[in-house]
C-alpha cells in the first residue's frame, strides 16, 4: 500500500540480503520510522513491544526472526533455542505458532550448512504469501461492498465499520479487514470508513486512520461506544474486522471490543464480517471462550496515553487517578452465531466447522 504515493510493506528484508526492516508502529501516526531488525532477539523484542503487531505480521516477523537466528547460529540447539525465544512473545494470535512450525518443519531435515538460505527464502516466501492471500481476501470481499452500493442512491459511499487495526500495517501488505475496503476504493467505487478508535493502544485511530487517510479513503473515527448508536440509525452499512485466531468451529477472537460490535450488529440487522487469511484459523479447538489464552498485557496501557501536544512534542500523560488498579484484556471471542460470513483468500464462507474444513481441507487434516 501507499504512504504519500510511496509503496512500502510493513517488513522486508533489506538490500544487503540480511538485515530485516519493519515500520515501527510504536511510533505512529505523528513519527514514521524505520526499524532494523539485526538477530533473533530484536524480531522477539518486535513483537513483545508490538513495533510489529497484527496476527500475520507476527507471524511473518517470526519466520525472519528464524532467518536471523540461523545466520548467527545454525545448529539444532539454536533452532531449538529461536523457537523458544519467539513463541513465547504473544501468546494469542495462532499465525506466531504457524510460522514457527513452517520454518521448523523445513529446517530440521537439513544440514546446518543449507539451513542459513533455506530459513531466508522461506520467511521471505511467507511474506509473500501474506501478501497474496490478502489481496484475493479483498477480491471476495469487495463483492459484498458492490452488492451494498448497487442498493445505495448514486453516489452515496457504503459505510463500513472497523475495530482496531487489521489493515496493511497489521499484515505485510493490503490487510484483511481493510483490502475489500482498498480495493474498493481503488475501482472507483464511493467507500467510507467508521474507524473506531479502539483503546487501551488506540490502534483505530492511530493505525487504521492513519494508513487509510495516505491511502486516500475517506473515514471518520469515533469512540469505541458510539458503534451501536450508528447502527440504530442506519448508519453502518456492514461492519468488516480482523482476527487473532478462528476455531474450527467459526468463533471469532479478536481485539477486546469485538465481541460488544458483533452484539449491536446482531441487534440491529447489521452484516458483520471477520476477514481471515487461513494461517489464523486454528483446527485444534473448538470452544474459543474456554480454549483461547487471553493475553493480559501491562495496565500502563490502561493508564496511560501518549500522543502529540500542541507545540508538537511527543509526551506520555496518566488518565487515571493514582492508586486506582487497571484490568487490560487484550481480547475477547465472539461467538459464530453472530458472524455472518468469514472473508477468506477462498470466498466467503460460513463460520462453521463443515465450511471452513471443506475450504481447507489441507488445513483441516493436518492442524
Amino acid at each position: 500500500m501507499k504512504v504519500d504515493g510511496r509503496h512500502f510493506r510493513s517488513i522486508w528484508l533489506e538490500p544487503d540480503g540480511v538485515t530485516v526492516g519493519a515500520i515501527d508502529q510504536r511510533r505512529l501516526p505523528h513519527e514514521f520510522v524505520v526499524a532494523r531488525l539485526n538477530d533473533a532477539e530484536d524480531a522477539a523484542e518486535a513483537i513483545r513491544s508490538m513495533l510489529v503487531r497484527g496476527a500475520p505480521l507476527i507471524g511473518a516477523t517470526a519466520a525472519y526472526g528464524v532467518a536471523l537466528a540461523m545466520r548467527a547460529d545454525s545448529s539444532d540447539a539454536a533452532l531449538d533455542q529461536a523457537y523458544k525465544l519467539l513463541i513465547a512473545t504473544r501468546p494469542t494470535a495462532i499465525n506466531l505458532k504457524w510460522a514457527l512450525d513452517e520454518m521448523v518443519r523445513l529446517l530440521r531435515p537439513l544440514p546446518p550448512s543449507a539451513r542459513v538460505e533455506a530459513a531466508y527464502a522461506r520467511a521471505r516466501e511467507i511474506a509473500d504469501e501474506d501478501v497474496t492471500i490478502n489481496r484475493d481476501i479483498g477480491r471476495h470481499g469487495i463483492e459484498l461492498i458492490k452488492a451494498i452500493a448497487a442498493t445505495k442512491k448514486p453516489g452515496e459511499p457504503v459505510n463500513v465499520l472497523t475495530h482496531c487495526n487489521a489493515g496493511w500495517l497489521a499484515t505485510v501488505d493490503w490487510g484483511t479487514a481493510t483490502s475489500p475496503i482498498y480495493q474498493a476504493h481503488d475501482g472507483g467505487l464511493a467507500v467510507h470508513v467508521w474507524v473506531d478508535e479502539t483503546r487501551p493502544r488506540n490502534q483505530g485511530a492511530s493505525l487504521t486512520a492513519w494508513e487509510l487517510g495516505h491511502h486516500g479513503v475517506r473515514h471518520t473515527v469515533i469512540p469505541d461506544n458510539t458503534g451501536g448508536h450508528l447502527m440504530q440509525h442506519r448508519m453502518v452499512d456492514l461492519a468488516i474486522v480482523g482476527t487473532d485466531r478462528v476455531t474450527a468451529n467459526g468463533d471469532v477472537c479478536n481485539k477486546i471490543g469485538t465481541y460488544l460490535k458483533a452484539l449491536a450488529a446482531h441487534d440491529n440487522g447489521v452484516p458483520f464480517y471477520v476477514a481471515l487469511p487461513s494461517p489464523t484459523i486454528d483446527f485444534s479447538i473448538d470452544d474459543g471462550v474456554k480454549q483461547i489464552p487471553i493475553e493480559q498485557r501491562s495496565a500502563a496501557e490502561v493508564t496511560d496515553m501518549t500522543g502529540r501536544t500542541a507545540d508538537g512534542r511527543i509526551e506520555t500523560v496518566r488518565i487515571v487517578p493514582d492508586g486506582s488498579p487497571a484490568a487490560n484484556y487484550a481480547f475477547d471471542v465472539t461467538p459464530a452465531r453472530l458472524v455472518t460470513g468469514l472473508i477468506t483468500e477462498r470466498g466467503v464462507l460460513k463460520p462453521d466447522r463443515a465450511a471452513l474444513a471443506s475450504a481447507f481441507p489441507e488445513r483441516a487434516n493436518g492442524h
